[in-house]
């Protein structure tokens, strides 16, 4: 999360504004019948990623090796397909092997599965903060397993209904807290391999909720695409709305959605409760699992399947990139 945010303490006690921009005109379609997830499914995951066993998930240790292991293994039993030889792409950051977890639903139209969406998060944070009454493991329950069971979670959801025309790739980033390099390798591969991204949405910081709002949670790069607009026409609710610390702080540069940009010139933007008040253990040992809102972020993860659900299916690409 060292990339997201710009110094604790310039940001506590700024003011937030409401949401600008956004309109609601259209009943979202009837999405096919599936069991919403569960509080207790998420709070598992959480629990187990936040834990100490895996000791603050830092790249290249034991820690994150097992959260990427859990991982893969729900990819698997839900049926998740692997999008590469198998669901860890390997890449080299300094002296250290890393581990993007990578798993893919494909479309099931003949023309629009070859347009792929990135639903993403980055799952390692920093290992060990600043010892806090013997506790020195930083566990990155909000930085970021949050973000990272939103999209496991839809991922279970996806491969389960099979209703996506176009593809539907998730991917769990490693090292972003060494600079966004696991999103860095992702875009740089895939532009490589000449794939046809529509958009990215990356999840970070969803633990807790914002407070006298009126929509769930904030996108990054807001003005620069029509997808907070479109996303909300989608899911008939006000789902993502506009948080004016996060162009400020230029927000949209500091998560795993901009390498994606920056290689593809698409809409990549980065999904968020984290509103500068309402959480203050930012790489701290006491950001932990227990302070987390589960039904809150349950019930997020629910909001967002409709909106995502018509951006595989629309016929168009109707999210796009503002003009300048």
């Amino acid at each position: 999360m060292r990339n997201f945010l710009l110094l604790w303490g310039i940001m506590i006690g700024l003011s937030l504004f409401g949401c600008q921009g956004i309109s609601q005109t259209a009943t979202a379609e009837k999405q096919p019948e599936t069991e919403n997830i569960t509080e207790d499914s998420v709070e598992s995951l959480l629990h187990y990623l936040a834990s100490d066993e895996l000791k603050g998930r830092e790249t290249g240790t034991e820690g994150i090796d097992l959260a990427a292991s859990r991982i893969a293994t729900i990819f698997q039993d839900n049926g998740v397909e692997t999008y590469y030889e198998s669901y860890r792409d390997t890449f080299q950051v300094e002296d250290k092997y890393a581990y993007n977890v990578v798993g893919f639903v494909e479309g099931k139209d003949p023309e629009l599965k070859d347009e792929i969406i990135i639903l993403g998060a980055h799952y390692d944070h920093i290992g060990e903060g600043k010892k806090v009454n013997g506790d020195i493991i930083a566990n990155g329950a909000n930085d970021n397993a949050a973000g990272t069971v939103a999209v496991v979670e839809l991922a279970r959801h996806f491969a389960e209904i099979k209703d996506n025309k176009r593809s539907l790739m998730f991917i769990l980033f490693s090292a972003e807290e060494m600079g966004l390099r696991g999103s860095n390798h992702a875009a740089e591969k895939l532009k490589d391999e000449g794939v046809h991204l529509y958009a990215v949405l990356n999840f970070e910081m969803l633990g807790v909720p914002m407070e006298g709002k009126e929509y769930l949670a904030y996108i990054t790069g807001f003005e620069m695409s029509n997808l907070a607009e479109k996303f909300n026409e989608y899911s008939s609710e006000e789902v993502l709305g506009y948080l004016p610390q996060a162009e400020k702080y230029k927000l949209f540069q500091r998560s795993d959605n901009y390498p994606f940009y920056q290689e593809f010139k698409i809409p990549a933007q980065t999904i968020s409760t984290f509103d500068f008040t309402n959480y203050e253990y930012y790489h701290h040992v006491s950001d932990e699992a227990g302070n987390m809102d589960f039904e809150h972020l349950k019930d997020l993860i629910d909001a967002v399947k409709p909106g995502i659900q018509k951006m595989a299916n629309k016929e168009e690409k109707e999210i796009k990139l503002n003009e300048e």
